[in-house]
C-alpha cells in the first residue's frame, strides 16, 4: 500500500478534489499491483460504488442539504442570530456565546459543519471584529463552534455512520443532542472567561420590547428542531420523513412567512443541492469501493489484531477508535473516513460490548473535530475560502477549542449516559 499512500498524499498536496484523489489512487494501485485482475476488478469497483449509494437511508442526505440551502438563501440565519444576541449580547463574551448558540441551532437545519461556517460565520465575524476580538480568535471560534452542528440532528455524519454500520439513525440523532449542548456550554464558558480577561466591551442591554420583536421574528426558525427531533422522538416521523418535512417547512418559512425568497433563488437552492449531493454521494461511493478493496486485501486482518490485542477492554477499544478517527479526519473528508473505518472496527466494537449508539456519537464527534484540525481539516479551507484569510491565521487560535473538545470526548467516554440518556428514554416510550 506504499504506492497508494504516496499517490494519495501527493494528489492531496497538489490540490486535487478528494474524490479524484481517492478513486485515482485506487485505480493506480489496481493497474500497478494487480494488472491481470484490473479489468475484472474495475467492474467490481464500479459495482461497489453503486452499492454504496443504494441504502434507502441516504435519501435523507439531499433532503436535509436542500432545507439548509433554502434557509441559507433566505433570512432565517440572521433572524436566529438576532434573537440570541438580544438575550446574551450584553454579557461578557456575549457575541462569541451568540456564535456558539447560533451554530448549535443552525445545526438543526443543516447537519453540516461547512454550511454552518458559511451561514453563521458570514454574519457573526464582522460583528466580532467590530467588537474588538482578534481575527484569529473569530476564525477559531467559528470553525470549532461549527463542530457542534455535526452532533445536532440532522447530522450527515450520523446518517453515514448509521448506513455504514446498520445502526438506527433516529437513535443516533437523539444521542447527539446532549453532547452537543455540553460542548456549547463548555465553549461559552471559555468565551466568557476569555472576554473578561481581554476586557472586550459588551453590547448595550436590549430592552424587553426589542427582545419580544426578535422572538417574534426568530421563533419560527425553531420549528426545525421541533420537526426533526420531536418527530423522531415521538415516533411520528422516520428520519427520511423528517427530512422531507424539513424541506416543506423551509419553503413555507422563507416563501410565505418571511417572504425572503424568490422562485429564482429557490431554483438556485435546488441546483446547489444537486451539486453538493453529487459530491457527497461520490465520496460515499468511493468510500464503499475503498472499504471493499482493503477488505479484499485483508489489510484489517493484518493490522488490527496486534493493535487491539487478544482480549481488548471496552476502554481500550474506544480509545483506539477515537484516536484513529481523529487522525484520519485531519487528512481526509469525514464522510469518507466514517464510511471506510466503521465496518473495519465493527467486529472489535461488538466483541468488546461497546454500545453502537455511544460509539457512533464518539465517531461523529471525532469526525467533527478532525474537520477543524490542521493540517487538512476541511473546515479550515472552507474558512479560508469564505473569509479570504491566510492558513496560519485561520488555525492561530484553534488550540483552546481543540483542548475543550478533547475534554468533551473524555467526559463522553467516562459518562456514557450523556449520549445514551435520550435514546434510552425514546426506547422506553
Amino acid at each position: 500500500m506504499t504506492l497508494f499512500a504516496i499517490s494519495l498524499a501527493l494528489m492531496l498536496l497538489l490540490g486535487f478534489p478528494f474524490m479524484v484523489t481517492l478513486l485515482g489512487s485506487l485505480l493506480l494501485y489496481l493497474f500497478v499491483y494487480m494488472p491481470d485482475m484490473a479489468p475484472r476488478m474495475m467492474i467490481t469497483m464500479v459495482q461497489q460504488v453503486i452499492t454504496g449509494l443504494t441504502p434507502p437511508a441516504l435519501v435523507c442526505v439531499p433532503m436535509f442539504i436542500l432545507s439548509a440551502s433554502l434557509i441559507t438563501s433566505g433570512t432565517s440565519a440572521k433572524r436566529l442570530i438576532t434573537m440570541l444576541k438580544v438575550f446574551v449580547g450584553h454579557l461578557p463574551g456575549g457575541l462569541p456565546i451568540t456564535t456558539n448558540a447560533s451554530c448549535t441551532l443552525f445545526g438543526a437545519v443543516s447537519g453540516s459543519t461547512q454550511a454552518t461556517v458559511a451561514a453563521i460565520g458570514g454574519t457573526m465575524r464582522p460583528m466580532l471584529l467590530e467588537a474588538g476580538y482578534k481575527s484569529s480568535f473569530t476564525l477559531g471560534l467559528i470553525i470549532n463552534a461549527s463542530d457542534i452542528a455535526f452532533l445536532i440532528p440532522p447530522s450527515i455524519g450520523f446518517i453515514v455512520y448509521g448506513v455504514a454500520t446498520s445502526t438506527s439513525i433516529g437513535m443516533l440523532f437523539l444521542a447527539g443532542i446532549l453532547p452537543g449542548l455540553m460542548i456549547l456550554l463548555m465553549f461559552s464558558i471559555y468565551c466568557y472567561v476569555y472576554s473578561k480577561i481581554k476586557k472586550i466591551p459588551t453590547l448595550p442591554r436590549a430592552s424587553w420590547a426589542e427582545r419580544l420583536v426578535a422572538i417574534r421574528e426568530g421563533m419560527p426558525v425553531m420549528g426545525f428542531p421541533l420537526i426533526v427531533v420531536g418527530g423522531i422522538y415521538t415516533g411520528l416521523l422516520s428520519p427520511t420523513e423528517a427530512s422531507a418535512a424539513a424541506v416543506f417547512y423551509a419553503l413555507i418559512l422563507e416563501l410565505i412567512i418571511y417572504r425572503s425568497l424568490t422562485w429564482e433563488r429557490v431554483i438556485d437552492a435546488f441546483l446547489q443541492t444537486g451539486v453538493i449531493t453529487g459530491v457527497v454521494f461520490i465520496l460515499v461511493g468511493a468510500g464503499q469501493a475503498f472499504s471493499f478493496l482493503i477488505g479484499f486485501l485483508q489489510i484489517p486482518a493484518k493490522l488490527l489484531p496486534p493493535l487491539f490485542g487478544p482480549d481488548p477492554s471496552m476502554l481500550w477499544v474506544m480509545t483506539i477508535v477515537v484516536v484513529v478517527y481523529f487522525v484520519a479526519c485531519m487528512f481526509v473528508d469525514p464522510i469518507v473516513a466514517i464510511f471506510i473505518l466503521s465496518p473495519v472496527f465493527q467486529p472489535y466494537v461488538v466483541g468488546a460490548g461497546v454500545d453502537p449508539i455511544l460509539l457512533g456519537t464518539l465517531v461523529t464527534l471525532q469526525a467533527a473535530i478532525g474537520s477543524a484540525t490542521p493540517p487538512f481539516g476541511c473546515d479550515i479551507f472552507t474558512a479560508q475560502l469564505i473569509f479570504r484569510r491566510p492558513y496560519l491565521e485561520v488555525i492561530g487560535h484553534a488550540l483552546p477549542f481543540l483542548l475543550i473538545l478533547a475534554l468533551a470526548t473524555i467526559l463522553l467516554i467516562s459518562f456514557p449516559q450523556i449520549a445514551l440518556f435520550l435514546p434510552g428514554l425514546a426506547a422506553g416510550n
